[in-house]
């Protein structure tokens, strides 16, 4: 069970809350309006599947400021139904790697999604990622939607000004999700990818992979903006490498690894 939840409520503060070894996830915020959540600490094995430091859906007005959390799954997690959302000066650690490099559980830094499971699902918006510090974790700044036919969105997302420390992918998007290849049709998400941005996101990639856009074949990813984007592998043997498929938009800047749009 979670270990704090906040259902249809509004203006909120949580400030100075430190939450050890949750069962599941640490705070959820479901239906909520005005938000702040300040100087937040959550800690947990990094063995611990499915304890998400903090779990938003369905909410508005959300801010997350100047917390750090070691958890065996998601730093964030956002929902469906989630718009105007801001995180700064956040940080994330995984300490414990497999011998291949990659930590046991598919953590992530601040994760949208999963979206798409319901076809009639609410999209998600302006949400902005700044300032933030994040370490050893299987994906950085992910996007995540389900295999299959769905009405919802996500558009107006901001990345900027983030480090990734040995984080396996920092930079992907994958609308190919279809866990263990059951109840997902053989056809592309439905969920419509448009106006992300990233911008100065620079650190160090534990896999060869440091981009991947893996967007849906019947719903390219569009207006993707990359700007300033400087990630090198931890094996100074290795080239970072990209990935780009079904996605159209942008670049300036320096671009390491090389340009895939």
């Amino acid at each position: 069970m979670q270990s704090i939840t906040f259902n249809w409520a509004n203006d909120i503060l949580i400030s100075g809350l430190t939450s050890l070894n949750s069962q599941l996830r640490y705070v959820e915020i479901n239906s909520c309006n005005n938000v702040l959540v300040r100087n937040v600490r959550t800690v947990a094995p990094d063995l611990s599947p499915n304890t998400d430091g903090i779990h938003v859906q369905s909410s508005t007005g959300v801010t997350i400021t100047g917390s750090s959390m070691k958890t065996g799954d998601d730093c964030i997690s956002i929902g469906p139904g989630t718009r105007n959302m801001w995180m700064e000066m956040l940080q994330k650690s995984v300490k414990l790697r497999t011998k291949q490099g990659s930590s046991p559980n598919p953590t992530s830094q601040a994760i949208i999604g999963s979206l798409g499971r319901d076809f009639n699902e609410a999209g998600v918006e302006n949400v902005t990622l700044t300032d933030s510090v994040f370490s050893g974790s299987n994906n950085g700044l992910w996007v995540k939607t389900w295999a299959r036919p769905s009405n919802g969105f996500v558009r107006n997302f901001y990345y900027r000004n983030n480090l990734m420390k040995k984080v396996d992918n920092p930079i992907i998007i994958d609308q190919n999700y279809c866990p263990d290849n059951q109840g997902c049709p053989s056809q592309g998400s439905g969920i419509k990818i448009s106006s992300v941005s990233y911008e100065n996101i620079q650190g160090t990639s534990a896999t060869e992979m440091a981009m991947v856009f893996d967007c849906s074949p019947t719903n390219p990813c569009t207006d993707i903006t990359l700007r300033d984007i400087k990630i090198s592998s931890v094996n100074s043997r290795t080239k970072p490498k990209s990935y780009c498929k079904n996605i159209g938009g942008k670049t300036s800047g320096v671009i390491l690894p090389d340009n895939c749009l």
